[in-house]
């Protein structure tokens, strides 16, 4: 059993030197750990650094350190992946700037009130509206809660009751039907 360590602010000679003893011990292992779940070495070396940093602002006795470590090591990956930023309903445009130059982007912020553009606008918000509605419910009140009324994902799951890994796949689903619908309705407009 790993004997309990307590970090305090005014810390000692010795205090540094398990620190350092720790740092040395453990580095390589947590490294493997992390290199198992994350592919990016310099998602590693973050959250290997998050870690350390964790370990060393403790104030708390930890009674077992390797158990500790590898907690808050799995806890830091978990964060990082959760972390990575959702699909948006901007990612509905990302393929819109092509060679032919309809950008769905433009509809929206174009100065004036072109005749034209305001009859593409609603015909865009007219194909998106079907689109969602062709959505299982589930995706669709994800997609409209997040990202049309600005819910943030934390709060859909507290009244919802499901988990944020739950509502982040179902408005993933839910972006990439609706871009495939989107890029349809485009390649339509494109061959009129």
């Amino acid at each position: 059993m790993d004997t309990a360590l307590t970090i305090s602010a005014n810390m000692t000679e010795k205090g540094k030197g398990n620190i350092t003893e720790v740092i040395n011990a453990y580095t390589k292992r947590l490294k493997g750990f992390i290199r198992k779940r994350v592919s990016n070495e310099a998602d590693v070396e973050d959250i290997l650094q998050d870690v350390f940093y964790q370990f060393i602002g403790n104030t708390k006795p930890i009674e077992q350190l390797t158990a500790w470590l590898f907690t808050v090591t799995r806890n830091k990956i978990t964060d990082k992946q959760r972390k990575h930023k959702p699909e948006l309903l901007n990612d509905l445009f990302a393929d819109a700037d092509d060679e032919f130059g309809l950008a769905w982007s433009d509809l929206f912020f174009e100065d004036g009130n072109n005749p034209e553009t305001a009859y593409l606008r609603n015909l865009f918000w007219e194909t998106l509206n079907i689109a969602l509605d062709e959505l299982p419910i589930a995706q669709k009140e994800v997609f409209i809660l997040n990202e049309i009324e600005g819910v943030p994902f934390k709060t859909i799951a507290e009244q919802t009751g499901e988990t944020i890994n739950t509502l982040l796949s179902r408005k993933r689903y839910a972006v990439l039907y609706l871009r495939e619908r989107l890029v349809s309705f485009r390649d339509e407009l494109l061959n009129y």
